[in-house]
């Protein structure tokens, strides 16, 4: 079975899609960030690094520098998937993530979003 296409898509061309997506409820880029570093680990410079080099999902997330201890305290759907029950762990890295951009969205307290 070959690679989900997402997989080789840039974090970058998909990150300004995250932003918007959070700006058009009233939060913000820095928010967006926030949210990000929280998962992955990354600082600003890195993750900004990442967006710069144009790196593919898979890279962004093989170079994190270390998941969240509780990205499985994020639970909910994405697409119509359940981001618990996601058996490819490069997958349900990007669903977590794409969840918590939604919680943002949402209107989400960040607290509740960063699981504290």
């Amino acid at each position: 079975m070959s690679a989900h296409r997402i997989f080789t898509t840039p974090f970058a061309k998909v990150y300004p899609m995250y932003v918007q997506k959070a700006q058009r409820k009233n939060r913000t880029k820095e928010e967006v960030d926030q949210v990000i570093r929280w998962l992955t680990g990354y600082d600003q410079s890195g993750l900004d690094r990442q967006i710069e080099r144009q790196s593919d999902f898979e890279t962004f997330f093989e170079q994190a520098p270390a998941m969240h201890p509780n990205t499985a305290l994020i639970k909910g759907v994405v697409c119509g998937v359940r981001v618990e029950e996601i058996d490819d762990p490069l997958m349900q890295k990007i669903r977590y993530l794409d969840k918590l951009v939604d919680e943002l969205a949402k209107g989400k307290a960040m607290d509740k979003i960063l699981r504290a």
